[in-house]
């Protein structure tokens, strides 16, 4: 496993466990980081898609109930809503990974760390929002630019 695939499962860990619990982002990643023996350039890569996720929330809950109307966030496992966020950063907002890339991570990491119909969604949901969007961002409203 690539040291990115590695960054992206530590992220969703990270992300997964502040979703139950007051720790700190920064505290949970060390720990996995260290567990899991990262390299600083994963920690980085990690740390950077965390920080993304968790300061563009609210636009990436936007973009997945626009396309998951089915799926409400608040009812969604916290597995698949944290990979549908990681991913949609990727592809929408950070715009660095192959859109390919973010969809098939995203995917694998459906794969690993979801229920068996996680992979599905996850690649119906990032599929649909690439038919759409296409090379645009997103402002603050889930709407393109």
């Amino acid at each position: 496993m690539g040291f990115r695939r590695k960054a992206r499962a530590a992220a969703l860990q990270t992300l997964f466990e502040l979703a139950f619990t007051r720790h700190s982002a920064e505290e949970v990643l060390v720990r996995l980081a260290t567990e899991k023996s990262l390299p600083q350039e994963a920690r980085d890569f990690s740390r950077e898609l965390i920080d993304g996720v968790l300061h563009n929330k609210s636009k990436l809950d936007s973009v997945i109930e626009r396309f998951a109307p089915a799926f409400p966030v608040e009812q969604m496992s916290a597995v698949d809503s944290n990979i549908l966020r990681l991913a949609i950063f990727e592809i929408l907002l950070d715009t660095k990974t192959p859109t390919k890339v973010a969809i098939n991570e995203a995917v694998e990491l459906a794969k690993s760390f979801g229920s068996d119909s996680s992979p599905r969604l996850v690649n119906g949901v990032l599929g649909s929002i690439v038919a759409e969007y296409r090379g645009q961002t997103v402002d603050s409203g889930g709407k393109t630019q």
